[in-house]
């Protein structure tokens, strides 16, 4: 039950996605009255085709999107980060499954300050696009903060991967383009990336994987590494590049520390003890 007397906002935010978009194209159609808001929190780092995705959506649904940015860029942070050090010398952690600081810095926070400055004392609904075909150990995650409110339409509707792909199709939208290599949405250095997505990144955009490459750090002889995959570096990947082509297919999770995109966020939000799975 909402508090009285405070005022109520509607918040959709896009990641840039399939399941987002679709989900701004559903409740459009289901509850054309409701004054969703749609927010883009841009990391800095997207692919080009999310910004295009982004662009597509805004025409095709004739909607604002407000995009919410970071205070400091992917690099700031990246310096600033907790360092390691060996007989080789000093090294800056990258982010890994077990340290997502960057979904924190670059997602969390941003979101969270700009909830606070925009709609202090409101009640805040939010929407978001978990299917219910998703597999999942828990149904998902709702707010600690009495004054947030998160939905699930597509689980409470029963829709699926293939209602999804329709409602993306009937509205004209279709799927970003990057789904032609790569299965989720997110900046070009994500360590959720498998090989084959890695190499998707190198053969569409070989400028962004140049420069993933240039934030590791491999001194074999000093035993340091610091990779974004874990068992081998974007440089050794290239060495290996038609191997990989010929063992590992588009959607293989080739690591097994591969986990979907959607679940990232919520796994930080429950460590800051922002969110609890219900």
């Amino acid at each position: 039950m909402l508090i009285k007397n405070v005022h109520e906002r509607h918040i959709l935010a896009l990641s840039g996605g399939k399941d987002s978009a679709a989900l701004a194209v559903y409740m459009r159609e289901k509850y054309p009255h409701l004054p969703l808001e749609y927010v883009f929190t841009d990391s800095g780092c997207e692919l080009p085709e999310t910004y295009e995705y982004l662009d597509r959506i805004r025409a095709v649904l004739n909607i604002d999107i407000t995009v919410i940015r970071p205070e400091k860029s992917w690099d700031s942070y990246w310096s600033l980060v907790k360092v390691k050090k060996t007989p080789a010398g000093v090294f800056t952690y990258l982010p890994s499954p077990k340290q997502r600081w960057c979904t924190e810095v670059l997602k969390l926070i941003p979101y969270e300050k700009w909830i606070e400055s925009s709609y202090p004392g409101c009640n805040i609904i939010s929407y978001v696009g978990l299917r219910a075909d998703e597999k999942r150990e828990r149904k998902g995650l709702i707010s600690k903060n009495r004054k947030i409110f998160t939905c699930f339409p597509f689980i409470e509707d029963g829709l699926t991967y293939d209602d999804i792909k329709h409602l993306l199709e009937k509205s004209g939208l279709g799927f970003p383009a990057y789904y032609q290599w790569r299965k989720r949405s997110g900046c070009y250095f994500c360590f959720y990336q498998t090989k084959r997505e890695w190499l998707g990144l190198y053969e569409h955009h070989p400028e962004l994987y140049y420069k993933a490459m240039s934030y590791e750090t491999v001194i074999h002889e000093a035993g340091v590494r610091f990779t974004w995959c874990d068992d081998m570096s974007l440089s050794e990947l290239l060495e290996r590049r038609e191997e990989i082509l010929r063992q590992l297919p588009l959607d293989d999770t080739d690591n097994k520390s591969v986990e979907k995109l959607s679940n990232i966020l919520g796994k930080v939000l429950v460590e800051r003890g922002v969110l609890q799975w219900v």
